[in-house]
């Protein structure tokens, strides 16, 4: 069987994806169907026709199993401490401190999602935006499935900064460090590696800042288009000069912090800088729409946008003390403030890393393959420590930690048969490489790159977004596919360090659509059962960034003129004009509407 023709086993290695996408997205099954069928038909294929060792399946299985449990331990510890703030009664206040900054929900959706999400993003990635920001977006009113769309479109321009830089620090490094011919190239250049890597980041940084920009316009649009009373793209777009504001708040700073400090703090410091630009000017009603808009009447909404995590969301119009909002966010604070230490602080972080506190399994059954557990590294144990803390702070009673504590294991026990079975799929697929051939996310790779030769630079965001898609991960796409589109690049006789960049773009992208993050997120409102609709809302807005970018680096390596790379992004260029355009009308009826 490993003698078949490398197009026959790229669409081999297809099939595990295909079958995700057809039972998750298209039939519309629930994950916790559709994943073990899918871990079964990758396990199949992954012995039948890649002559994967037996002991390298379950190897890779287990670490998979030990990761969804890392997962889990997240979503637990997210949803305890949303659960917390419910039970005390504070959640109200922080509804209310939203409802006072800007009652808006197309505007809260920019400040939660968008900046505090991407502040999130920079400080811990493993999910964790959409495991903050998704619950608190339910918990001031959000349909649960409007709450995780729009937490998932933002997993994109923060994530290759997110953790601190891990996806360019380990993730690209990983990938290239060590092989001769980047050691060749580097020399070649007169730099170091160090300096390569950090090329390699404001590359990164460069092509985010100019899709990632566009970010918000395109999140509120989705907004108001499939949670709107109208179903209008137009009333997202009626607010572009706030949205287009908010996006250049985080970009310009993300990019000037990629230059001077590298890629350890575009992500964390460059939505913190956003956060203090946005929000005092929000208050000052600068670039804010003439009418509020809302969802309709819960009421009125479709079943498919409920989860069964519920907040009390009528209004509260009283106003909150400036005390009383402080009491309320604290927890959110604290959590923030433990999560950029743990990153940040290099005697702390080695503490919670080390040995003596990480559990892990070195060689399963001899494959080479091992595993590990971080439980004090991982954003589930701060979200514990600080659920404790509020018990202290809100002093609350042994009723309500145990109403919490009740409903947040419910939440688990749902999302855990999803996990179980998509995290050992996803290391079963990108373990299964053999004697005789590569893993198949490499095998699919090679099959694609056959198709567009020196077009290349336009898939290779996509390539680096199904590596995400499939792993879960930016860092580990990263570690997949670094080395192999450095190598295309050298082939197709492209700048190196322009076509890994577009690798980091895509893989940052694909975080809108991977399944471990689509349950992940589902899993934090309840709203699990409904991970193809989601998907079904978020993989255009992953295709368009991934082609965006890609159309970029074409650009880059061919300049202006008569080619491919010129076109897509003139029709990017256009289609923004005309979302623009469409907006203008929009806030001009707006205005019209309300005087």
């Amino acid at each position: 069987m490993p003698s078949l023709p490398l197009p026959a086993l790229s669409l081999i290695a297809l099939i595990p994806i295909a079958i995700v996408m057809l039972f998750l997205v298209v039939l519309r099954w629930p994950a916790k169907k559709a994943m073990p069928l899918a871990y079964v038909v990758t396990v199949v294929i992954a012995f039948a026709v890649w002559s994967t060792p037996i002991a390298q399946i379950a190897a890779a299985s287990i670490h998979g199993l030990v990761t969804a449990v890392n997962l889990l331990f997240i979503v637990f510890g997210a949803v305890l401490l949303l659960n917390t703030l419910k039970a005390c009664g504070d959640i109200h206040a922080i509804r209310q401190g939203f409802v006072d900054i800007s009652p808006d929900r197309r505007v809260q959706a920019v400040i939660i999602a968008w900046l505090f999400g991407s502040f999130i993003e920079g400080a811990a990635g493993f999910g964790a935006p959409a495991a903050i920001a998704a619950p608190l977006l339910v918990a001031i009113g959000f349909p649960a499935m409007a709450a995780v769309v729009v937490a998932l479109v933002i997993q994109s321009t923060p994530v290759s900064f997110g953790a601190v830089g891990t996806p360019i620090l380990v993730g690209v490094n990983t990938g290239l460090s060590g092989q001769t011919e980047v050691l060749a190239l580097v020399e070649s250049l007169g730099i170091s590696y160090e300096a390569y890597l950090k090329l390699i980041g404001v590359t990164v940084a460069t092509f985010h800042g100019i899709v990632g920009t566009f970010v918000p316009l395109v999140m509120v649009a989705l907004l108001t288009k499939y949670f709107g009373k109208r179903r209008s793209f137009g009333e997202g777009l009626a607010i572009w000069k706030y949205a287009l504001f908010a996006g250049l708040a985080f970009t310009i700073p993300s990019n000037i912090l990629a230059r001077l400090l590298g890629p350890e703090f575009p992500s964390l410091l460059g939505a913190l800088v956003g956060l203090c630009i946005v929000v005092p000017a929000t208050k000052a009603g600068l670039f804010q729409p003439k009418r509020t808009w809302s969802f309709p009447d819960e009421k009125d909404w479709d079943l498919e946008w409920k989860g069964e995590l519920e907040v009390d969301s009528h209004d509260h119009k009283s106003r909150v003390s400036g005390a009383h909002l402080f009491k309320a966010w604290s927890p959110y604070l604290i959590v923030a403030c433990l999560l950029v230490v743990t990153r940040t602080v290099a005697p702390v972080k080695a503490f919670i890393t080390s040995n003596a506190v990480t559990l892990g399994w070195s060689d399963i059954f001899g494959s080479g393959i091992s595993t590990k557990s971080q439980p004090l590294y991982l954003p589930g144990f701060i979200f514990l420590v600080t659920v404790v803390l509020c018990y202290a702070i809100f002093r609350m009673s042994g009723d309500q930690i145990k109403r919490s504590l009740k409903e947040s294991g419910n939440t688990l026990l749902g999302a855990a048969t999803a996990l179980v079975f998509a995290v050992p799929m996803v290391q079963v697929f990108i373990n299964s490489k053999s004697d005789q051939l590569a893993q198949m996310p490499i095998v699919l790779a090679d099959g694609i790159s056959a198709l567009f030769g020196s077009m290349w630079p336009l898939v290779a965001p996509m390539v680096g977004g199904i590596g995400a898609f499939i792993a879960g991960s930016n860092t580990i796409s990263n570690m997949l596919f670094s080395f192999f589109q450095f190598s295309m690049a050298q082939k197709i006789g492209a700048t190196e360090s322009v076509v890994v960049a577009l690798q980091a773009v895509g893989g940052a992208a694909g975080n809108m659509i991977c399944v471990h993050n689509v349950v992940f997120a589902s899993a934090t409102v309840g709203l699990l059962g409904k991970e193809g609709s989601v998907i079904r809302k978020t993989l255009l807005p992953m295709m368009g960034y991934s082609l965006f970018a890609g159309g970029l680096g074409l650009l880059f390596m061919n300049g202006l003129g008569a080619n491919m790379g010129t076109l897509v992004v003139l029709f990017f260029a256009c289609l923004l004009i005309w979302l623009i355009v469409q907006g203008i009308r929009a806030e001009k009826e707006e205005c019209d509407s309300s005087s």
